[in-house]
């Protein structure tokens, strides 16, 4: 039988599908994983398309090394929407296809392990009965197995050697006593039944659904087709359960159908898989799994695999998430849909909320995106009636209200410290005795990490910067360096500054370092935690400092916008913000969105289960943010910040693209985006975008690299498309000395 032609997708940059040669009777199909020889190397690519002719010679074609069949081929939904992220977001489809799978799986050597056979136990209706009362009382170990294989429905054998170290010898002889069941299967297909769902006895005594709630839920279980729906609820109105009790009855009601659940940041994943765990039980252990970045390569691997395959039925993760395979998918859920964390800010820059609402459509089914303050792109077509919005305007727990928001004017005297407090004022000072006092935990809010934002001289007003970078260093006084965020680059703290030697250096600015430091010094008695990226370095490390808070072992818990995001602190009575301000004179058009966002998040966290109170300190009460924060106003905030933007023609009503150039000199970031402008006002289409003039960015310099930018705009998101993929050949033909680096950023949150 003569060889037909395979086009494989592999990852590069270059926009072209690379041509092979294969045994038709390996009868390869589009979608499989396969191992090809590239140049000297050998990679992994996915198979794309058959062809019967190359316009690469015969002879040339190289074979196919491996084609994986164990592994089912990716769908042809799936490929659609790996073709649609590259067309919108102008990257080579390499780029979107192979970077999507796990590390892990585009290692040809470590195929075999993944469906290699595994042995499955589970408890026989004799074992049930009689298994318990069979064990000796003193034989721990044995029965921690036993209930293992009772609780969980089955065990894998590595699962069982974790529970007991001669497991599978007794196992072998419980089966031999009719008490168990054992078999195998391949990884890759599961145990050989469908992961069915039950509603476990807890939720019988589950809270009971608010009339807000229950109209919600009864909105999205009765939704049919593509139902985008905009769940708008305020910070503690129960959002968590109306996506589990609709989880619960889709799954229940189909054997096969699968869900996704998108949340912004890998720190909620615990909280969201222990509520689900607690409240839904399945036949097998990998009913829900979890996908992020922070998984080992080979755990990230198997949970891709058991979305892959079927096996797992929900898939719990962080915005990767949204490229996972799922093949049954029949409902996603985006909680914080306003995050910024959705977007991706390297190599392919997607939004992991609109390829959700994109799959959504593609597969014709319902998806909710929660919030307590929606994206302006979300709240206006909830408005126009292109979402369905559906509102929870109080909070789960019956003697729960909002919390009162007050505004602490640090321009009036009586209201500042004489001591040195990093910035505490007097009344939020008073207020955390108080909570102290009455045995409540305190909150406090300061997006600033490390002890201060840079190091200054008193004398010459020299401050310490990267070598590496334009920016200041960060002073981290408890370990005695100084950082720098953008490139990682570290030294330590100078005794003396640089260009006049005086002595007296004195910290710019507060970090929540510093803040934790003075706090235990005002406050002694007080236990103290700081939450940050800092403190949350170690894998494990945020789960079990957000546990002690929990748990109550904490009195006042300092933070970053980690800890304002979806966590609910039962305890927590009291939030103080800090250093505020700074975000309403940025020069970033989204900045007071962003600001509000995370203010009335973070505020959120105070109260869940009784009253809470909020202090906000600034120099400017009378802004009209800081007003709707103190009515909790999030739809007249939304109202006129709309209006400033349809008057100024900016997202959402228009769309935007940015044109990156990185080079060794700025010179040639700029040449390079000059002729790029120059390229882009010759194509057809082009009178329908405003092209303005390259400026550097912000941060012009990061590891030694120039950076500079060139924004496109236009009221037309198909106008604005086309001229960039026009543009895209003039681009690549582009060759300018010094330049290492260009790309395209599409609906860019960041300037």
């Amino acid at each position: 039988m003569s060889d037909i032609i395979v086009r494989v997708v592999l990852e590069s940059p270059v926009p072209v599908l690379f041509d092979y040669r294969c045994a038709a009777s390996m009868e390869p199909l589009p979608g499989q994983l396969v191992r090809v020889p590239f140049g000297k190397r050998h990679l992994v690519g996915v198979v794309w398309a058959l062809a019967q002719h190359s316009e690469i010679p015969q002879g040339r074609l190289r074979k196919i090394e491996v084609l994986w069949n164990e592994c089912p081929p990716l769908t042809e939904q799936w490929r659609a929407l790996a073709t649609f992220a590259a067309d919108y977001y102008q990257r080579a489809l390499g780029e979107v296809v192979l970077p999507a799978l796990p590390q892990s799986l585009r290692d040809a050597s470590r195929w075999r392990r993944f469906f290699a056979a595994q042995h499955i136990y589970r408890l026989s209706p004799a074992g049930i009965n009689e298994l318990p009362a069979a064990l000796p009382s003193q034989a721990s170990a044995m029965r921690r197995l036993a209930t293992a294989l009772r609780e969980a429905g089955e065990l894998t054998a590595s699962a069982a050697r974790a529970l007991h170290p001669q497991a599978i010898k007794l196992l072998n002889t419980w089966q031999h006593a009719g008490w168990v069941i054992h078999q195998t299967s391949a990884a890759g297909q599961g145990s050989g039944e469908n992961s069915t769902l039950a509603i476990d006895p807890i939720l019988n005594t589950a809270p009971e659904l608010t009339k807000e709630q229950a109209i919600a839920l009864k909105a999205i279980n009765a939704a049919s087709g593509f139902t985008p729906f905009l769940l708008h609820g305020v910070t503690g109105s129960g959002k968590t359960e109306v996506y589990l009790r609709a989880l619960a009855t889709l799954l229940a009601s189909n054997p096969s159908a699968q869900a996704l659940v998108l949340v912004p940041e890998i720190n909620l994943t615990p909280q969201f898989e222990a509520f689900f765990r607690a409240r839904l039980t399945a036949s097998t252990t990998e009913m829900l799994v979890t996908l992020h970045s922070g998984l080992a390569e080979g755990e990230r691997a198997r949970a891709w695999l058991a979305a892959h395959t079927g096996r797992a039925r929900i898939v719990l993760g962080t915005r990767l998430a949204v490229l996972a395979s799922l093949p049954q998918l029949a409902l996603i859920i985006v909680d914080e849909e306003h995050d910024t964390a959705y977007k991706q800010q390297e190599k392919l820059r997607y939004s992991a909320r609109d390829l959700a609402i994109w799959r959504a459509k593609q597969l014709n089914i319902p998806i909710v995106l929660g919030s307590a303050t929606p994206a302006l792109e979300t709240w206006r077509h909830a408005q126009l009636k292109h979402y369905t919005c559906l509102t929870l305007t109080h909070r789960a727990v019956a003697e729960a209200v909002l919390p009162a928001t007050r505004l602490i004017d640090m321009s009036i005297p009586k209201h500042r410290n004489d001591g040195d407090l990093a910035g505490l004022s007097k009344p939020l000072l008073d207020a955390l005795r108080a909570r102290l006092a009455c045995g409540e935990q305190s909150l406090i809010f300061l997006n600033r990490r490390g002890y201060a934002p840079a190091l200054a001289c008193n004398a010459c007003g020299w401050v310490a910067g990267c070598i590496r970078c334009s920016t200041y260093l960060v002073l981290h006084k408890q370990e005695r360096s100084m950082r720098c965020h953008h490139c990682g680059w570290h030294t330590r703290i100078p005794h003396a500054c640089a260009e006049c030697g005086n002595v007296d250096l004195a910290p710019l600015g507060r970090g929540t370092q510093q803040l934790e430091e003075r706090l235990a010094h005002a406050l002694p008695e007080a236990k103290i935690l700081r939450i940050d990226a800092d403190s949350t370095r170690r894998k494990g490390s945020a789960q079990t400092l957000f546990a002690a808070v929990a748990a109550g072992e904490v009195d006042i818990l300092i933070g970053t916008q980690m800890i304002a995001k979806g966590h609910d602190f039962q305890r927590v009575t009291l939030v103080g913000v800090l250093n505020a301000d700074i975000a309403l004179f940025s020069h970033d058009f989204r900045a007071t969105e962003r600001l509000f966002a995370q203010l009335l998040q973070a505020s959120g966290r105070a109260g869940r289960a009784g009253h809470g109170e909020v202090l906000i300190q600034t120099r400017y009460p009378q802004h009209p943010l800081y007003q709707a924060l103190v009515r909790h106003d999030y739809v007249g905030f939304a109202k006129a910040t709309l209006a400033e933007r349809q008057q100024a023609r900016l997202p959402p009503f228009s769309y935007q693209a940015l044109l990156r150039a990185e080079a060794r000199t700025l010179e040639a970031a700029f040449n390079f985006l000059a002729r790029a402008a120059s390229a882009l006002d010759t194509l057809p289409g082009a009178e329908h975008v405003t092209r303005y003039e390259p400026v550097p960015m912000i941060v012009v310099k990061v590891m030694h690299v120039q950076r500079a930018q060139l924004l496109l705009e236009s009221t037309s998101r198909i106008a604005l498309q086309s001229v960039l993929r026009a543009w895209q050949s003039h681009l690549h033909a582009l060759k300018i000395k010094d330049v290492l680096r260009w790309s395209i950023e599409v609906d860019p949150l960041e300037f």
